[in-house]
Parts: C-alpha cells; structure tokens; sequence
C-alpha cells in the first residue's frame, strides 16, 4: 500500500514539474514572438516558368521572409522563391527555365513594397531581396550578430507569418532539433513532425537570440529520372552567421534606374524623387 502511494506521489510530482516546464516555454516562446513578429513579412512573388514545349506559365504565391537590416533587406529560401532552382541542384537534367516577374514585401499595414533580388545563393539556398526605394520608416529586423547555437533535443521557437486565408496573421510554433549535422558545413535538421513554419521562417533559441532559418539542402541524385528526388533533399535551418555573411555581400537595389528616363519635360531635373534614385544606387 505504501509503495502505491509513493508511485502515486511520483508520478504526480513528474506531472507538476512537467507542466512547470510547459508554461515556462510557453513564456519564453512568447516574449520571443512578441519581440519579433513584425521582423517576418510576406514575400509575394510572380514566377514564369516555361517547360520543353515553350509554353510559358505563370505564377503568384506568397512566401516568408526574414528582415535582417532596416533599410528592408530580407532574406528568404531560394528553393521557395524559384522551386526549380532546387530540381537543377539535384539534376542535370531539369530543363525548365524560370524568371522572377515581380517581387512585392507585404507589410501587415497592407504596405505593399517593391522589391527585387539583390543576391543568390545557390549552395546555401538563400535569396535576399531589398525594396527599390527606401522604406519611410527603418523596418523591424533580426539581429543576426546575436547568435545561437542548439544542439540535439533542444527546443527552439519559429516564427512565420500564414497564408491569405488565414489573413496572413503571425504564427509562432516550437520546434526541436533532432540532429547536428557538421559536415560540410553546420546544419540544425529539425524534428519531421507537423508545424506551421515554412521556408524562410526565421527560428530562435530560447535564450531570445536567433538560430538561423530554414531553407532545403539538396544533393545531386545522381538519376536523371528524378525518382530518388526524395531521399536527396531535407529541410535544414541554416545557422545565422552563414546568412550574416551574405548579408554583408548584398548590394544595393537597383530601384528606379531599371526604368526608362522620363522626358525632361514631364518631370522638371532635381525633384525628391530624382535625388532619391540617386541615393539607391
């Protein structure tokens, strides 16, 4: 009788402390959020695709990117920008020719600014993205120079910001790392699990500082066939001193100078938005 009660009273103080621990996360996971909701924004992006038969197709979807600076520069997965970007590193054989039309970052305001990419990068899957003119205000951003590293089992929270349908709300979910893998280069694989994360969502240790964000990891299949497609590709989260890297590399946006010069006398030399033009390049 006595060991029942102190099985009993095991048990019962494994579940407090259980759910001590719970609550804890749940605290940390939102002060995370809070602080850096606004950082994630909605990357709306025209993509043209065109196959072996020369036809071409077109396409609008709504990606998450990651604020990394206040002018605007935003990093997101390149595999989630150009998904054929990421068949090409597994075959040779992928033919299909794809161009970005149009790139817009979506504000939860309903700003809507005009952005093109600025950098690519192929190995890291990363793709960074400025707005043409400079924002009226400086954005909420990551600080990407206050890092962490986690290691197996450890939890960490996500951020993401959901599709139209769910009017585009802010979403924070905890994630955990399942593996480390250190070679070639360091990659946290996350727990395969359902989430409401997605390529590009930046992700935080429970410390407040930031991890990385996840992008896919592609290896050559080695058969054209694409069959083992499957087995040669994996959601990783790319630490943040490798994206902070790229980030130091990517220039300016070209802005309005992609656009025709408009005819002196349509618009008299000398006017702010002249001047800020210059100022982008």
């Amino acid at each position: 009788m006595m060991r029942a009660k102190l099985n009993l009273m095991t048990a019962a103080l494994a579940l407090l402390a259980a759910t001590c621990h719970a609550d804890e996360l749940a605290d940390k996971g939102r002060d995370i959020f809070k602080k850096n909701q606004h950082s994630v924004v909605t990357v709306q992006v025209v993509l043209k695709a065109t196959g072996r038969s020369g036809n071409p197709s077109e396409s609008k979807q709504d990606l998450t990117g990651a604020v990394i600076d206040p002018s605007g520069l935003t990093v997101l997965a390149l595999s989630a920008v150009d998904p054929a970007e990421l068949y090409r590193r597994l075959s040779d054989e992928y033919k299909i020719e794809t161009q970005i039309d149009d790139v817009k970052i979506l504000l939860d305001d309903g700003t809507e600014l005009p952005a093109e990419i600025v950098l690519r990068d192929k190995d890291l899957d990363l793709a960074f993205i400025r707005p043409k003119t400079k924002p009226s205000a400086p954005m909420a951003a990551v600080d990407l120079s206050k890092s962490a590293a986690v290691e197996a089992l450890e939890p960490v929270i996500a951020l993401n910001r959901l599709n139209r349908a769910a009017g585009r709300a802010y979403s924070a979910s905890v994630e955990r790392i399942s593996a480390v893998m250190l070679k070639p280069r360091t990659f946290y694989i996350p727990d395969s699990g359902a989430s409401s994360a997605a390529l590009g969502s930046p992700v935080f240790a429970l410390n407040g500082n930031i991890v990385g964000i996840f992008v896919m990891r592609a290896v050559s299949a080695g058969d054209s066939s694409g069959r083992n497609a499957r087995e040669n590709m994996t959601l990783v989260l790319l630490p943040a001193e490798d994206i902070l890297k790229g980030a130091k590399q990517a220039p300016e946006a070209k802005g309005e100078a992609d656009k025709p010069a408009e005819k002196a006398a349509d618009k008299p030399a000398g006017t702010k938005e002249e001047k800020d033009g210059k100022d982008q390049k």
